[in-house]
């Protein structure tokens, strides 16, 4: 029987950021349009949270029953190391996709009933990850998704719920969210690349290879401030998000310098915190 620290380590902590970041990027633009909604705002981070928990969950039964979670250097899997039966795990991966979909139900009825069509899609997508007899997770797919379903619908999904329009702002910031995203998934699938490519799992870093998958990952970080940019032409404030590259720097010359193993395990955590501080500038410059 797991205990609540191995259910909490299940649950990967460290990736929760991709959830957190595009809700506040979002409610930074709404803010920034003078339509700040608290109550829906909240609503759409508990939605966000539920989905990644639950994909994480997910993720751990589909690749433990699998085995290809038996051998791995990161973080702890429940089923993978075994201290947690394959029932019990996908219970709380299904559970906490229907307490998303409760709460994305009640934003649904104040503001419009094709959010229950964007959420089932994002369901299905977080099942399809690595659920079923063909993941996409194992056929390179996996970064395209997490742009699409934490940068694009994350962001633009959030300012909707408040705003109930789709602004050009929403569109534009939720790129550079997607991406340092995207990084998250880059950086951790670098980590696994021998033991994935053992198990015939092709994610992306296994189909570019080493060098290639660190290019990408500090490209991402290039893009994203780039599209920053971008966006100060017509929010000037949002420059203010340039200063949380100082807390690129560090993970990036790691990555590039080669790290592997345990030692990606913190880069893992330094592109989160580059993601909570990349997302608070950012939402403060588009909310002024």
């Amino acid at each position: 029987m797991a205990t609540l620290s191995q259910w909490v380590a299940g649950s990967r902590p460290r990736t929760l950021p991709n959830s957190i970041v595009p809700v506040a990027v979002g409610t930074g633009v709404a803010i920034g349009y003078g339509h700040f909604v608290w109550w829906r705002a909240l609503l759409a981070l508990v939605v966000a949270l539920l989905l990644q928990i639950g994909v994480n969950y997910a993720n751990d039964y589909s690749d433990g029953i699998r085995g290809t979670d038996e051998v791995r250097v990161g973080p702890m899997r429940l089923v993978g190391s075994k201290v947690a039966p394959p029932k019990q795990v996908l219970a709380a991966a299904l559970g906490c996709f229907l307490l998303a979909a409760v709460a994305g139900l009640v934003l649904a009825a104040v503001t419009s009933w094709w959010l229950v069509l964007i959420g089932a899609v994002a369901i299905a997508a977080a099942w399809f990850y690595t659920g079923g007899s063909r993941p996409y997770g194992y056929r390179a797919l996996g970064e395209l998704s997490v742009f699409v379903f934490f940068g694009l619908v994350s962001v633009v999904g959030t300012a909707y719920v408040q705003l109930e329009s789709l602004p050009w702002a929403a569109w534009v910031a939720a790129v550079p969210v997607g991406l340092l995203s995207c990084s998250m998934l880059v950086v951790n699938n670098l980590r696994d690349i021998p033991t994935d490519a053992a198990a015939v799992k092709r994610t992306l870093a296994v189909v570019l290879g080493d060098g290639r998958t660190r290019l990408l990952y500090t490209g991402a970080f290039v893009a994203a401030y780039l599209c920053v940019v971008v966006v100060a032409v017509s929010r000037p404030w949002a420059m203010v998000t340039l200063l949380s590259a100082l807390w690129a720097i560090a993970p990036s010359l790691r990555v590039l310098r080669g790290a592997k193993g345990p030692a990606l395990i913190a880069v893992l955590g330094e592109t989160g915190r580059l993601q909570i501080i990349f997302g608070a500038l950012f939402t403060l410059g588009l909310a002024l």
